[in-house]
């Protein structure tokens, strides 16, 4: 195996424990004996368990935010506002459930989270409230809630959250197409 690939394997055995058991049951000896390698391995590709956890948490952090590139919201005013914010809605539930792991670390942080994942969401939350806080300018949408546009994207993305917590915690019982029924209600009724 080449040191990159050994490298993403590690990173694949030291997120599956974190999602698993969360990040105080990672240490050396978990990663390197569930991935079939010595300890001396993992120090040579992360130098410590610091180095370790810090590395899933980039790494994971890089991939939701991949993921939410491709649900950004578009211009509002380019078509019907609901089928536009269902269609980036829709498509961040279908990141959510193709990435469970990734998605338990960003919206469920598991205890004993390092620090820098903490800062990592919040600059992640800010990116996309600026974001939505554009799509959802005075103007864009045919209501008054689009006159205090910041406030109507706290709103947005919490919804949008709380649905792939949902999704994460009870796929079952919540699955995206009933969460996207219950948007639409939701968008339609805001949007009278």
């Amino acid at each position: 195996m080449s040191a990159a690939a050994r490298r993403e394997q590690v990173l694949d055995v030291a997120t599956e424990i974190v999602g698993e058991h969360g990040f105080q049951a990672v240490s050396i000896q978990s990663v390197a004996q569930r991935a079939g390698v010595t300890r001396p391995i993992v120090y040579e590709h992360f130098g410590s368990l610091h180095g370790l956890l810090e590395a899933v948490v980039k790494r994971e952090m890089s991939r939701a935010m991949e993921q939410l590139a491709a649900t950004r919201l578009p211009d509002l005013s380019d078509g019907d506002p609901v089928a536009l914010m269902l269609g980036s809605l829709r498509a961040y539930l279908a990141a959510v459930e193709e990435h469970p792991t990734t998605w338990r670390l960003v919206l469920m942080p598991a205890e004993g989270a390092p620090e820098t994942l903490r800062k990592r969401i919040v600059r992640g939350r800010a990116e996309v409230l600026q974001s939505l806080t554009e799509a959802v300018r005075p103007g864009s949408l045919p209501v008054e809630a689009s006159e205090d546009p910041e406030l109507t994207a706290r709103i947005l993305s919490a919804m949008a959250d709380e649905y792939a917590r949902l999704v994460l915690a009870d796929p079952v019982r919540f699955p995206p197409a009933r969460l996207l029924e219950h948007a639409r209600w939701w968008l339609r009724q805001a949007a009278r």
